[in-house]
Order: structure tokens, then C-alpha cells, then sequence
């Protein structure tokens, strides 16, 4: 049975957010899913957050990781500290990976890896996120040389902007994972 790791970030992806939902249809089709609630998810902590995805990686051993937002900030900080190697790698909207926001400021970083820790893996963004340019992400994914695929008028791709039921990125893991 494949595991799956979904990571929030800040201020978590509860119902009706796409993760939420994916969390629920996923073990329906024999994955096993774990979709931790991070420490304090509105004034998030780099190194508590860092320490809490070591533990769930040495522990829990996933072989699909699934990020939203901050969580894909929080990854290229593992990345700069540990070698990963998952099967699959789901990068939904990173931000900026350094933001002007000062609940955030501690998860800034300028070291951006030259891989993004899995055998195969998809980095997907907005052309109109508020958190990263379309410019700024494709910079950023030819960086980590993952493949990008960039949605139209998607926002931040969380429920704000539309994206609950999500059956799209189901089909992808489905498929790909």
C-alpha cells in the first residue's frame, strides 16, 4: 500500500480546502494517508515545523508528498538538510520563498536546491498567485528542475479560490503516483 503525505501551510487546508477533500478520497483507493496538522499553523516556526517532517519522514515513510503553499518552503529547507528521495512529488503554489510577511519571515530562504527530492514530481502554480509571480515560479522550478504546469487565473489554488473538490490532481496521483 502506497503512502501519502499531504503538508499544509500556513494556516492549514481544512474543509473545504482541496487537500481536506483529497485526504478523504484517497483512502477509498487503497492509499494510506497521513495528513498531519502542523504546530501552531497560524504563527508557524521553521524549526518546529522542520522537526515535525523529519519525524514524519524517518517515521512514517511516505512515497507520495503532497505540498501546499509554506509546506513547499518548508521542504526546500529539509532539502538543504537531508537527502530525500520519494517516489512522487505534488509542489502546489509555493510562495515566494522569501516573503514580506512577518509571520513567515523565519521560513525565508535563498538556498533553493538543484532537485526537489523525488524520482518524478510536478510543481503547480497560478498565474496570478498573490505569494509568487509566474516569472518568480518558473524560475524556481527550473532551479529544482522539477516540471511545472501553470493553471490560469487560479489564485493561491486553495479554496478562496475556487479549489475544494479537485478531481484533476486525484486523476494526476492516480496516474503518476
Amino acid at each position: 500500500m502506497k503512502k501519502i503525505l499531504i503538508l499544509h501551510g500556513w494556516g492549514g487546508s481544512n474543509d473545504p480546502h482541496w487537500q481536506y477533500w483529497l485526504s478523504k478520497q484517497l483512502p477509498n483507493l487503497g492509499y494510506d494517508v497521513l495528513f498531519p496538522e502542523l504546530t501552531n499553523k497560524d504563527y508557524p516556526n521553521l524549526l518546529i515545523w522542520k522537526e515535525e517532517l523529519e519525524d514524519i519522514l524517518k517515521n512514517y515513510k511516505p512515497n507520495i508528498v503532497i505540498l501546499h503553499s509554506l509546506a513547499n518552503t518548508l521542504w526546500m529547507h529539509i532539502l538543504n538538510s537531508s537527502k530525500i528521495n520519494v517516489d512522487t512529488l505534488l509542489m502546489v503554489a509555493p510562495p515566494n520563498p522569501v516573503l514580506d510577511i512577518f509571520e513567515l519571515m523565519c521560513f525565508n530562504t535563498t538556498k533553493i536546491p538543484n532537485y526537489f527530492g523525488a524520482k518524478k514530481g510536478l510543481m503547480i502554480a497560478s498565474d496570478n498567485d498573490i505569494y509568487f509571480t509566474k516569472d518568480g515560479v518558473e524560475k524556481l522550478a527550473k532551479k529544482m528542475n522539477i516540471p511545472l504546469h501553470i493553471l490560469e487565473n487560479a489564485g493561491h489554488i486553495n479554496s478562496d479560490s475556487g479549489f475544494g473538490e479537485w478531481s484533476w490532481i486525484l486523476e494526476w496521483i492516480k496516474n503518476n503516483g
